[in-house]
């Protein structure tokens, strides 16, 4: 099942019922798991590891040194996880030395068209990348979260759970879960209610979460004052236990909500 004009490495270890298609090239130390199909003209460097049932086409890179000028040629990993689909043209970097040594993607992501995930990011299980979606370096993606086309990430940064970037959109600070974020600089729109629904969150949970997002961004406390009212006013279910951690973790601080009265 590999054709005859691929060039794949001896020292590749590749799985059962993987198919390799016309003029790609797949170097040693690359793992392919088993019933994993790949187009033509596709690269795989080395030190790259891709799951099983996963489908790569036509001319993605993957592996690729990370464009780095701290990068010195240490050996660094990709880990594509399982039942993932990476379409034409996607670029993903290997990790850097300083930045934990592995680019991870995870489990059934689907990266259209385009798509750059760039050294030391990590993203979670089911994630959505639309067309020439760009992750900087050292990005964490949550997961179910989806990224638009044409949307940029800053280094850094980290998108939550659930959490649906529009389109065209720029993203310099942290997206919290379970949020809608859109606009030419992001900002948050209110809860991701649509893409909750389809995930089977019932009525009170999102009325929670809902709660907790008034809280927060719309009466004009500081992030104290607003984490404080929420844990003594809001049941804290798993998700809005979630939501809190994830904003006062923060390191470059939480996406403003759209209108004036946001405090964060």
């Amino acid at each position: 099942m590999i054709h005859n004009t691929a060039i794949v490495d001896k020292a590749a270890t590749i799985g059962k019922n993987v198919s390799i298609g016309p003029y790609s090239v797949v170097e040693g130390n690359v793992i392919i798991g088993d019933n994993t199909q790949i187009g033509s003209h596709v690269t795989l460097s080395q030190f790259v590891k891709i799951g099983p049932n996963c489908k790569i086409s036509h001319h993605a890179a993957i592996g690729g040194e990370p464009q780095s000028l701290r990068f010195a040629g240490e050996e660094t990993w990709v880990e594509v996880g399982a039942d993932c689909v990476i379409r034409e043209f996607v670029t993903i970097h290997r990790g850097t030395g300083f930045g934990g040594g592995i680019t991870k993607v995870g489990d059934k992501n689907f990266l259209m068209a385009y798509t750059h995930i760039a050294h030391d990011c990590t993203t979670g299980f089911g994630a959505v990348f639309a067309n020439c979606a760009t992750l900087a370096g050292h990005i964490v993606v949550g997961n179910h979260a989806t990224i638009g086309g044409l949307t940029a990430v800053h280094q850094f940064a980290r998108i939550g759970d659930y959490a649906f970037v529009g389109g065209k959109t720029g993203v310099v600070k942290d997206i919290p879960p379970y949020v809608i974020a859109s606009g030419e600089r992001a900002l948050l729109q209110g809860l991701n209610k649509v893409g909750l629904k389809r995930h089977g969150f019932d009525t009170h949970n999102l009325d929670m979460l809902k709660k907790a997002y008034r809280i927060i961004f719309r009466l004009g406390l500081t992030q104290n004052e607003a984490i404080e009212r929420v844990k003594a006013s809001v049941e804290q279910t798993d998700q809005v236990k979630n939501f809190l951690n994830f904003i006062t973790s923060s390191q470059r601080g939480i996406t403003r909500a759209r209108g004036l009265r946001s405090a964060l």
